[in-house]
C-alpha cells in the first residue's frame, strides 16, 4: 500500500469481554468499530492493525510500536494494569514522532497523563446527555467535512475543570444538555510527535458508528502522521561555519 499510514488502535478490550450488553453495541469490540470506521472513510490510505490490554506486552512490541506511524488508544477501567515499561516504550516513540490520538477515557491513562505532566481529571456524569460538538477551528485539518458541529444524542457527559496543560490548538468544545461545557478536541506537539485528545466514546453508547466522529479520527490520524524528514540531532557537535581562532580562556 503506496503511502499508507500504519495505524494500530489499542483498547483494553474487557469491557466487551465482560459486559453482554457492551458487547452487543460492539461485537468486534470498540477497536474494530473504530478500525471499521477507518475503512469506512479511507480505505486506501491506512493500513491497520489492533491491540489489547492482554495480549503479551500489551500487543506493543518494540519492533510493533516502531511500525506504527499513528497509536490510537482507548482505555477506562484497567489504566493500571499498563506496566510502566510499555508506557515508557509509548512516550519515546511519540518523542520520536509516531502520532497519537487518545480517546474518551484515555484521558486517564498513564501515556496521557505522563505526555500532559497533570492529573488530567474532570467532571463526569453517565445519564444518557445529548451532547453538542461545536468546531472552534474550523480551518483545522481534523475537521474536514464536518459541519458546524457534531450531535451525539446519547453520552456520557465530562465538564470542566479538565485538569490538562493549555491545547495548543483547540479544535472542539462540547456543550452538554445538562449545561456543563468541555473543551473535547486538544492538540498537542510532545518532541517530534503530534498528540490529539478527543472526548467521544463511552462503552454503553455506539458512539464510533457515528460517520462523523469516524471522519474526524480518520483525520486525526492523518493530521498526526508523521512526515519525513531526518532524525533529530542530539548532542555536541561540529560547527557549520569556520570558527575564529580564539586565545584559550
Amino acid at each position: 500500500m503506496t503511502n499508507a499510514i500504519r495505524v494500530l488502535i489499542w483498547n483494553e478490550g474487557r469491557h466487551e469481554r465482560d459486559t453482554g450488553t457492551i458487547r452487543a453495541i460492539y461485537p468486534d469490540g470498540m477497536h474494530g468499530a473504530i478500525a471499521a470506521g477507518l475503512r469506512e472513510v479511507d480505505e486506501t490510505r491506512f493500513q491497520i492493525g489492533t491491540a489489547t490490554l492482554d495480549e503479551p506486552e500489551h500487543g506493543l512490541g518494540t519492533e510493533r510500536l516502531a511500525a506504527t506511524n499513528v497509536l490510537v488508544w482507548w482505555g477506562h477501567n484497567a489504566h493500571n494494569e499498563v506496566a510502566d515499561e510499555i508506557v515508557e516504550r509509548v512516550r519515546r516513540r511519540v518523542l520520536e514522532g509516531m502520532g497519537l490520538i487518545v480517546l474518551h477515557s484515555g484521558h486517564h491513562s498513564k501515556i496521557f497523563k505522563a505526555l500532559m505532566g497533570t492529573t488530567c481529571d474532570l467532571k463526569w456524569r453517565v445519564a444518557g446527555d445529548k451532547e453538542r460538538l461545536w468546531v472552534v477551528a474550523p480551518g483545522h485539518p481534523i475537521v474536514e467535512g464536518i459541519g458546524e458541529y457534531i450531535e451525539l444524542p446519547d453520552e456520557e457527559m465530562y465538564g470542566e475543570h479538565f485538569d490538562i496543560p493549555e491545547p495548543e490548538t483547540l479544535v472542539f468544545v462540547s456543550w452538554f444538555s445538562g449545561g456543563e461545557i468541555f473543551r473535547s478536541g486538544c492538540c498537542y506537539g510532545r518532541g517530534a510527535g503530534k498528540i490529539f485528545y478527543f472526548r467521544p466514546g463511552h462503552e454503553t453508547f455506539p458512539t464510533y458508528f457515528n460517520p462523523d466522529v469516524r471522519r474526524v479520527i480518520a483525520n486525526a490520524v492523518r493530521w498526526a502522521a508523521p512526515v519525513a524528514r531526518p532524525n533529530r540531532v542530539f548532542g555536541n557537535v561540529k560547527p557549520l561555519e569556520t570558527l575564529p581562532a580564539r586565545a584559550p580562556a
